[in-house]
Formats: C-alpha cells, structure tokens, sequence
C-alpha cells in the first residue's frame, strides 16, 4: 500500500467509512450515512455541504464523497490498489515524458512546431498538475498555435526527488529547471507564456522577470500578484512542524484545494486525475511539503508586483481573472492592473474562479485567441 494510504488520515478516514459512492451504499460496520453530492459544473454546491460532520475531513470535499468506488464484495472494501487500477491511465492526454538532465518531466504538447501562429507554454501552480491547460490547449492548437504544458517537477507525473537528493525544491531549482526543459523542447524565443496560481505559479512570473527577452506576451490567470494577496490555510498549514506532514499526505489534497477556490465540484473523473498522484505515491506530498516551506510567499508576490510595474516591464499582458475565485479577490487583479496600465489588460471571466482554465475554458480560449 502507498504511503499516503497509510499516513494520510483522510484516506484512511475514506477507506473505513461507510457511503463515499453514488448509490448510498451501507457498510455493515458503521451506522453513519453520508449523502453523496451530484452537484456538477454549472450547479451551485450544496447548502448543506459545510455543515458538522464527525467524518468531515473527507466528506466536506463534494468530490471525495465518491472517491472510493465501492466494489460489490465488501471484503474488496477500500482496497487502494483497485483504486489506483481503477484510475492509473486517466489523464495524460497530449503527454509524453521528457528527459532533462536527470529529471524526467511529462509534458503535454498540441499542435507542431510548424503552427502558424507560435508557441505557447503553460505554466501550472501548487498543489495541481499540467491538465488544467488540456482543453485550452486543444482548442489553441486547432486556432494554430504550438502549445507545451509541463507537470513541475515534484507534481502531476514527472519526477520527484526525495529532497536533498537531485533537487531542493527551491526557486532557483525551478528555475534552472524549466530553463533546461525548454532547450530540451527546443522552445524557440520569443514565445508566448502562460502562468497560473500560487508557489510553483508565482515562480513561472518571477522567471519571466528574469528571461523578459524570451517572452512576447505574457498571460496571466488567476496569481497572487500584489502584497495584499493572501495566502491559502493549505500553504499556511503545511509550514507548522508535524501537522505539514500529516496534511502534505492528504490523498485528496489538490481537488479539495480545487474546489475550494471555485464555485464548482469537480466531476469524478476530474478529480480522479487530480488525485492519482497522491494518491500513488508520498512524493508528491512531501514535495510540495518542501516547496511550501523553503518558499518566501510574501517576499515573491512584492518581488512580482514590482517587477511587472511600469519602466521595468515592457511586454503586453493579458490578466484573465475568474471572478469567482475565493482564494484572490478581484481588487488583487485592480491593483496589479494600475501598477502598469500601459501593457496590462484585465479581462474578467464571470463563472470561473481560481483556475479559470478548468472551470471555464472557452472562454479563456476566447481571451487569449484575441490576445495572441
């Protein structure tokens, strides 16, 4: 059994409770029921879904009340290996894996090198994975364009390093990384680039300041971009000594961490993705435990704000804002947009929140067509 299964106390919550699956189902050794949500993009969540439960650790996430399909055997009840059978080759749509140095990263790519229009590379942030970006960059590679989405080392797919063996999981690391995967890529400068969300997010902007002359336009979504940004209780609760390692194998931790920033529930084979790799292996966890706590949140959001204002940034930039996010509200998106009203423009996407990409991909596809 993985470790996260075995650490984590949501999984093991999961494992040993009674009805996380769409039909009710009741387990002979606890009385408790727990109504399954059908709510689904488009659909407000559940009034009821935030009141006391005494297996709230699991079931307050919509999503993960039916994470654990429940086999017609009870004695197959929880059993994560079928889980991860059940759920092992969803997806990698668009992806390969990609050696660089002696990191292998998975990559998703669309269109070809020969796209009329130019490259576009997607950035994801902490604690989600490259597929976001599958649907806008379908659709962008049909308009013309070439598009590459990485999993940052420590996330999705590729690798993750025990810290302290390979690699530290500091910014600079990140940013020697992703400087050798685009060579690896044969990313030809300028291109066009794309950055989502927090901590790994934050380091594809404090990146771009550093390599201005290989970016032609730079589109940000929703970001932490201005000293008044917050800080999510996940990032916050993974810097306290022990509880960090307890939550950092929390199997359901991105989706929970999805949908808490939107006005969605994920759809079950949404979060079937988002979950696998957790769910898989600790890696993952303890990578993002070891980037949460060598990150300076506060520090990089002043360095991003004044890096990006006026006489020091002088490429366009599209800020797409899901207007829904509950993590960053709209005024972080003001704020930035005044730091350098010349080359930043605001486009608010009502109906998405903080990763409008998933949420809303139409229309961040529609955005960045005009915007490209």
């Amino acid at each position: 059994m993985a470790f996260s299964a075995m650490f984590s106390p949501t999984l093991n919550l999961a494992i040993s409770s009674t009805t996380y699956c769409c039909k009710r189902r009741t387990s002979t050794t606890r009385s408790v029921t727990v109504r399954a949500s059908s709510t689904e993009k488009g659909e407000p969540e559940d009034k009821d879904a935030s009141a006391f439960n005494p297996f709230g650790f699991v079931t307050d996430n919509p999503s993960s009340r039916s994470a654990i399909q429940l086999p017609q055997s009870p004695a197959e009840d929880g059993n994560v290996g079928q889980m991860l059978y059940r759920i092992e080759d969803k997806g990698k749509e668009y992806g390969s894996y990609v050696k660089s140095g002696k990191l292998r990263w998975f990559v998703r790519e669309t269109g070809s090198a020969s796209s009329r229009r130019g490259t576009i590379v997607f950035l994801h942030g902490a604690p989600t994975q490259s597929y976001s970006y599958r649907v806008v960059m379908s659709q962008l590679s049909d308009a013309g364009f070439h598009c590459f989405a990485p999993d940052w080392i420590g996330f999705g797919f590729s690798d993750k390093p025990q810290p302290g063996y390979g690699f530290d999981y500091t910014e600079k690391e990140f940013h020697d990384a992703l400087d050798k995967l685009l060579q690896v890529l044969e990313v030809t400068s300028p291109f066009f680039l794309v950055v989502q969300g927090f901590l790994v997010g934050s380091y594809g902007l404090t990146w771009a300041l550093k390599n201005s002359s290989k970016i032609s336009k730079l589109a940000i979504l929703n970001s932490p971009l201005t000293d008044s940004s917050s800080i999510p209780g996940l990032f916050q609760q993974l810097r306290i000594p022990l509880y960090g390692e307890f939550t950092s194998q929390n199997a359901i931790i991105a989706e929970r961490f999805i949908e808490g920033g939107s006005p969605y529930v994920l759809k079950n084979e949404k979060a079937d993705v988002y979950r696998l790799p957790y769910l898989s292996s600790s890696g993952p966890g303890f990578a993002l435990l070891e980037a949460a706590r060598k990150a300076n949140f506060k520090g990089t959001f002043s360095q991003i704000a004044e890096g990006f204002a006026t006489e020091r940034w002088d490429k366009p930039i599209l800020v797409g804002w899901g207007l829904s996010d509950k993590y960053l509200p709209q005024s972080v998106a003001e704020q930035f947009q005044k730091g350098n009203p010349a080359q930043i423009q605001l486009k608010l996407i009502e109906g998405a929140g903080h990763m409008p990409q998933e949420d809303w991909p139409e229309k961040v596809v529609d955005a960045f067509r005009m915007f490209f």
